[in-house]
């Protein structure tokens, strides 16, 4: 029997990365499996890779914030984009707390990781096999493309990159598991909004039968999360903050970032990071 702690989409968070490691350490997890989306938009580098590091991970897939980091250090960076440039500012802020190695390590991590446990096997992505993006496997979305995902190859199928917990099957009875995220939940439902404790999964296998699946959730500091950020200079510090407090994610709020862009003065900055990375 395996007991595997599932975590996803850790975004940067310490304190809540720090939380949910200490759970599953209580709760006995002999295993530890990542699926993508370690950085930004928080002020966690090398340290949340320390934390990984200091686990028995037995698996680690690429997250779409991993391909985004990765585009911007070889200057992909959408100057038209507010999005792009925001993200390329903590981009480079991570990145100067990563080191040549790490960086190496990150530009190799899979798309899909298979794993064969306890005569079981399971399917590991980000989001879908072949892609780390995209909203296809929203909890909402269409029981089709939970099946085309699966596929026939897989008992069980675990992915991230939504932000919500869920436990399903497809139409052939294989499950699907999804540990919510680590460090930037947004319950899209009124009354669940004020839920902003971080969230992973512990799976429990029992040979080849039905693995057992908890869906937990952790409570944190999130105030010491903000002092640690603003206490590390994080771009953007005061739009982390208020995620942290309000639930409210503005990553994709294009009219907002611009503002925030310009209010903070971050101008002279993205040129010098641009020309930085046009030139290695």
């Amino acid at each position: 029997m395996h007991k595997i702690a599932v975590i996803s989409d850790v975004h940067g968070n310490v304190t809540a990365l720090q939380a949910v490691i200490s759970d599953a350490q209580q709760a006995g997890c002999t295993d530890f499996w990542f699926m993508g989306d370690l950085f930004v938009p928080g002020p966690g580098a090398h340290d949340l890779l320390a934390l990984l590091d200091s686990l028995p991970i037995t698996a680690y897939v690429r997250g779409n914030w991993e391909h985004g980091l990765i585009e911007t250090l070889d200057g992909q960076i959408d100057l038209a984009d507010p999005s792009d440039v925001y993200e390329s500012l903590i981009d480079d802020y991570v990145r100067r707390g990563l080191s040549a190695d790490e960086e190496r390590r990150i530009r190799h991590l899979r798309l899909l990781q298979i794993v064969h446990l306890d005569g079981l096997t399971f399917q590991l992505s980000h989001n879908l096999p072949t892609k780390d993006s995209g909203h296809t496997l929203i909890p909402t979305g269409e029981q089709s493309a939970f099946d085309e995902m699966v596929g026939q190859r897989a008992d069980v199928a675990v992915y991230g990159h939504t932000h919500h917990q869920l436990f399903r099957q497809t139409t052939a009875g294989q499950l699907i598991i999804n540990p919510g995220t680590v460090g930037m939940p947004f319950p899209h439902w009124h009354r669940f909004a004020t839920d902003l404790r971080a969230q992973y999964a512990i799976v429990t296998t029992n040979g080849v039968a039905m693995p057992d699946v908890d869906l937990r959730k952790v409570t944190y500091d999130a105030e010491a999360e903000i002092a640690l950020a603003q206490q590390r200079g994080l771009p953007y510090v005061d739009l982390y903050a208020e995620q942290l407090r309000t639930g409210v994610v503005h990553t994709h709020d294009n009219a907002l970032l611009a503002r925030e862009t310009q209010r903070l003065g971050y101008g002279p900055r993205v040129a010098t990071m641009v020309a930085r990375y046009s030139r290695s």
